[in-house]
């Protein structure tokens, strides 16, 4: 490694905390102005997504956890195409140095890196007098014409979500010491359960291959399941019916609900569960369901597309429309 004295605070901060991390041959031990992504007679499937203090993230989490944040939001993405993770590069914009910090980030980062096998190609460091900033660029590939689109879901599929959906927006609202974080006073462990969700979501990649055999559309719930569940109808002009009890909930989650601690729309509407939104033709379905047993990734049948451009509604347990004020969270 070169001399860190004869390097510039940028080339400093690069050999000491990512260069390590730098371990794919087309990274060049991130001494070029570009990385190399071997052509594999594939398609390549790119994705970026930034997050930014007080927006994606508190200015107290784990540095750790930022890290994983950042990359994991961007291999949701990838996963709900179908695409498999080839690489990524990124550009963080710190306020100050702060050794501690970066070492945690860079460690946090190279983890997820590897379990992902999604290595570091590259990036950026710059100074910012704003909040600290993670964008990353991700790079995925698929077969030719293969990668799972919003715009293909017919009438009659079923509207299929993985995992459970609230959880981060509860996680969120008790980390801001709001309605949630009193109603589970007396429950430490499911609120340690809504913050991890929170800080560090679980990209479903393993659902990747599946996805592109089975499914008909798909996008990840990044904004709000009924906000992603409109975009998603509405590039496929389509509508959807949803049963609103049929949505996947975690046990405190669940718990909240039904003790009126929260409402239907603060689940569907909340944001940042990083969950997998599907269409899959009935003809399809069973084996798309064993190839999620096989992946060990919970997956729930919520509802149906159907025909017409109306936005899909969410029906309660007796059959009624709920009226859903805001559909995602903004982050305007």
């Amino acid at each position: 490694m070169a001399d860190e004295r004869a390097m510039s605070g940028e080339d400093s901060i690069i050999a000491r905390y990512f260069k390590p991390l730098a371990t794919d041959a087309g990274a060049l031990g991130l001494n070029d102005d570009a990385a190399v992504l071997k052509a594999r007679g594939e398609d390549l499937v790119i994705t970026t997504d930034a997050i930014v203090e007080g927006v994606h993230f508190l200015a107290n989490d784990p540095p750790d956890t930022i890290a994983r944040k950042a990359l994991r939001v961007n291999l949701s993405d990838l996963a709900a195409k179908g695409a498999f993770p080839a690489g990524f590069v990124l550009t963080l914009a710190l306020r100050d140095v702060d050794d501690g910090w970066l070492a945690a980030f860079a460690r946090g980062l190279g983890a997820d890196a590897a379990s992902f096998e999604c290595p570091l190609l590259g990036g950026d460091t710059v100074s910012t007098p704003g909040p600290l900033t993670v964008s990353i660029t991700a790079f995925g590939h698929a077969p030719p014409d293969k990668m799972v689109q919003r715009s293909g879901a017919k009438p009659g599929d079923r509207v299929l979500v993985t995992g459970t959906i609230g959880d981060a927006a509860l996680g969120l609202d008790i980390l801001r010491g709001g309605r949630v974080a009193d109603a589970l006073a007396d429950d430490p462990a499911g609120r340690d359960a809504l913050v991890a969700r929170y800080r560090v979501p679980e990209p479903r990649n393993a659902l990747a291959g599946a996805l592109r055999e089975h499914a008909s559309a798909a996008m990840d719930v990044s904004d709000g399941l009924a906000g992603d569940l409109t975009k998603l109808c509405a590039a496929s002009a389509v509508s959807a019916l949803i049963d609103a009890p049929s949505i996947p909930k975690s046990p405190t989650t669940a718990a909240l609900l039904k003790r009126g601690a929260i409402s239907v729309e603060t689940l569907v509407a909340g944001g940042d569960d990083y969950e997998i939104l599907c269409t899959v033709d009935e003809a399809r379905y069973e084996a798309f369901a064993e190839r999620a047993r096989s992946a060990k990734v919970e997956l729930t049948s919520i509802g149906t597309v159907l025909a017409g451009t109306h936005i899909p509604q969410f029906l309660d347990e007796e059959g009624r429309a709920i009226v859903l004020k805001r559909l995602s969270y903004s982050h305007f």
